[in-house]
């Protein structure tokens, strides 16, 4: 079987890869059937020599190969007709930007494997990179905050080397007594929660962050229990909130009063209520300042995200009074990072996770038949047709949604 690693060619460019150099060689000595082909690339992390080095081809005749491992959208016109590919599609949610790229998938009898959906039999994903999308928006949060009230300058994430570079630069900073939340505690939120540890900050519970005044900065991390609550009174839990969103409403608003940094790193259901809307940041008592939303969910639970920011670009002003961006160093105005590929601004250290959950994972399941289904499960298309979990996708290819 021949594996091909393909040149990412999106715009803008993504310097990430499935395999790192070392990652092939781990692979190549589980299972010495296996052939890895590298196809040249400028932009990659990792340099063509750097896998040439450990004797890994390097070649650009992609052709040969069985599978081909990218992780972003292949343009149309890049696409090997016939050939088995893995990459983030971003088609699943009937994205309209990709749906010309789902429908010449089709035509050229491509078998895509979307990356997102390469799941156990519980659903749970196998291979993702919000992990790192945590570890880089919490120090896009600190580097927003600093460039908000000018108290402190930090390089962009995308000039550091890797995680311990960015915990490095954090750890050097002289901070106020604030208070900053962290919402979630799924891989995004657990790669933040290693920046605020891994730079020495004290955590401290609800109670006493929603109580108490500290002499040092503290942060607090909760999850929806925490921020959301029954309407009717009675006592809820995780399970019967991820049941029945409809039935909660937003208790956040008393972590607002006394928050100074947010970082959003929760994942937010269909039906779930808002964090907090455009009425509640108008509020005079309503304290935030910088919010890093590492989730992006545009006009969505965090109403000062009204657009994604880029990593050129990563911090835009929210005004709550006139709904719309403004100076995000004035007074009034909430200062918002919300990149929407910050895994790309650790382009080595995000490689080397994605790969090694992959090769964990999903490359076993090329030799012992599927055992798992973990291939069944992910094959968005196949003989030119949708399969059937993703037959949903039709009147999408079609144009007709």
């Amino acid at each position: 079987m021949k594996i091909g690693l393909i040149q990412e060619r999106k715009t803008p460019p993504d310097h990430r890869t499935v395999l790192s150099p070392a990652t092939c060689q781990k692979v190549l000595k589980q299972f010495p059937e296996l052939e890895i082909l590298v196809e040249p690339s400028p932009i990659r992390v990792f340099k063509d020599e750097e896998y040439e080095a450990l004797g890994i081809s390097v070649t650009p005749d992609m052709q040969q190969c069985d599978v081909l491992l990218g992780v972003k959208e292949v343009p149309v016109e890049a696409l090997i007709p016939g050939k088995k590919y893995f990459f983030f599609s971003h088609t699943i949610k009937k994205q309209p930007y990709n749906r010309g790229l789902l429908q010449a998938i089709l035509k050229k009898n491509i078998e895509l494997y979307d990356h997102e959906v390469l799941t156990n039999k519980s659903g749970v994903r196998l291979v993702a990179f919000g992990r790192y999308a945590g570890i880089v928006g919490a120090y896009n949060g600190f580097r927003a905050f600093g460039l908000k009230y000018g108290t402190f300058s930090l390089p962009k994430a995308e000039a550091l080397k890797d995680q311990q570079d960015l915990i490095s630069h954090l750890k050097n900073l002289k901070l106020p007594p604030v208070k900053i939340l962290l919402t979630g505690r799924g891989r995004v939120g657990s790669g933040a929660k290693e920046m605020l540890d891994g730079m020495g900050l004290k955590q401290v519970n609800v109670q006493d962050y929603l109580e108490k005044e500290f002499e040092v900065p503290v942060y607090c991390q909760i999850d929806a229990s925490y921020y959301n609550k029954r309407k009717d009174g009675v006592r809820g839990s995780k399970a019967d909130f991820i049941a029945n969103p409809e039935a909660y409403k937003s208790n956040f608003f008393r972590f607002a009063r006394v928050t100074d940094l947010y970082i959003a790193g929760h994942f937010h259901a269909d039906g779930a209520p808002y964090l907090f809307t455009r009425e509640d940041a108008k509020h005079p008592e309503f304290k935030i300042r910088v919010v890093a939303d590492i989730s992006c969910d545009i006009d969505g639970p965090v109403a000062s995200t009204i657009r994604p920011s880029t990593i050129e670009d990563p911090v835009y002003g929210y005004d709550p009074i006139t709904e719309s961006e403004g100076d995000y160093k004035k007074s009034g105005v909430i200062a918002v990072m919300a990149v929407d590929n910050l895994p790309a601004e650790l382009p080595r250290d995000a490689s080397e996770g994605f790969g090694s959950a992959f090769v964990k994972h999903v490359i076993p399941a090329f030799f012992n038949g599927d055992a798992d289904g973990i291939l069944q499960r992910a094959r968005m298309t196949s003989q030119g047709e949708l399969c059937p979990d993703y037959s949903y996708l039709q009147a999408y290819v079609d144009g007709k949604e």
